[in-house]
């Protein structure tokens, strides 16, 4: 079940305890990254381009409740 993402307009909030700051997030991403390899081989990731995300769980921080997580309205944001 993938959890929906904060918008310009909305924010998390944990309906068990009310954190609307700390989560543990796991999310899928399908990318493509332009790696850059020194002449020692390290790599360094110079271009990355999200094809696409999900965002499987969100976690609460404080109480470690998972799928309790909803979104609410922003304080002050235009409607």
């Amino acid at each position: 079940m993938t959890v929906p993402a904060p918008t310009d307009g909305t924010r998390w909030r944990c309906t068990l305890c009310g954190n609307l700051t700390r989560f543990d997030v796991t999310r899928s991403s399908k990318v493509v990254e332009y790696v850059h390899l020194d002449l020692g081989g390290a790599p360094t990731v110079e271009e990355c381009d999200v094809l696409s995300e999900s965002i499987e769980s969100v976690r609460c921080r404080w109480c470690d409740a998972v799928d309790e997580v909803e979104l609410v309205d922003r304080p002050g944001a235009q409607v």
